[in-house]
């Protein structure tokens, strides 16, 4: 058609020679050195991690499950502050010695299997050549058949318990690790990791992070007859921050450093 213009206006993406608006370079740098969410090894591997990203160093921490401190083994001694108590230092920690919101971290890792929770002693897990697991996560004490519920149920009242105690003397934006394990209890499977997840977040609490330690041997059943369930050999640290009542969207205390990720 005589007397129609050609010519088509250039795209708006368009760069024009001689007037190149630079794009602006992102920060950070590309890397594969950064800390994982799955390890094979020890609680005492994988603890230092935990702490290393999520608890600055020089900060209050209070161990309500010591135990025998089998977690703190690879950690510097002068790191942190660490306030050690357990049952067998007369501390339940459902029932902390601290004034409220005093505490920068609590670290919780009460018996998670129900068999530490029966009635009879005889009839408690741990017996024989597990000797040394009811040692270390349980008091060896039947379960009082007037108090409380009982098998995985009573396993859930102790963590729940022990974590409005935490949420009682960590300060806002305070961490709370958790240690626990799934388990099948009655032949029913109990994810405990997400039902503590589903309670602790109602409790005001954020699940920041999530770690699986994965044991490095094959475990062992003395009398099998037929397997119904996966043999779980994982475990997890959750990580859980308390979040301010006043700003409940705030997923930081005011004036911490913020940084970026891209996965």
């Amino acid at each position: 058609m005589t007397g129609a213009s050609t010519e088509r206006p250039l795209p708006a993406t368009t760069e024009v020679a001689n007037d190149v608006v630079k794009r602006k370079r992102p920060a950070g740098v590309a890397t594969t050195d950064v800390t994982l969410s799955a390890h094979v090894g020890a609680n005492a591997d994988v603890f230092p991690l935990v702490l290393d990203l999520h608890v600055p160093r020089g900060s209050r921490i209070a161990d309500v499950t010591w135990g025998k401190g089998a977690f703190w083994r690879k950690v510097p001694p002068a790191a942190y502050q660490v306030l050690a108590t357990d049952l067998q230092t007369g501390v339940d920690c459902r029932a902390l010695p601290y004034a409220d919101g005093e505490i920068d971290c609590v670290v919780l890792d009460p018996p998670y299997m129900e068999g530490l929770f029966r009635r009879d002693r005889e009839h408690l897990a741990g017996a024989g050549t597990h000797a040394a697991f009811r040692s270390s996560y349980s008091d060896g004490l039947a379960t009082d058949p007037d108090q409380g519920p009982r098998y995985h149920e009573a396993v859930l009242d102790l963590y729940l318990r022990a974590g409005a105690e935490a949420a009682r003397v960590l300060r806002n934006h305070g961490v709370f690790i958790v240690k626990c394990q799934d388990e099948v209890s009655a032949n029913r499977q109990r994810l405990t990791h997400v039902e503590l997840i589903n309670a602790y977040t109602e409790a005001g609490f954020y699940c920041k992070d999530l770690f699986i330690v994965i044991r490095p041997n094959r475990p062992g059943i003395a009398r099998l007859l037929r397997q119904e369930h996966a043999r779980k050999n994982h475990s997890y640290f959750l990580v859980f921050v308390k979040l301010d009542p006043r700003h409940p969207k705030r997923l930081r205390a005011p004036g911490s450093s913020r940084t970026s990720e891209t996965r």
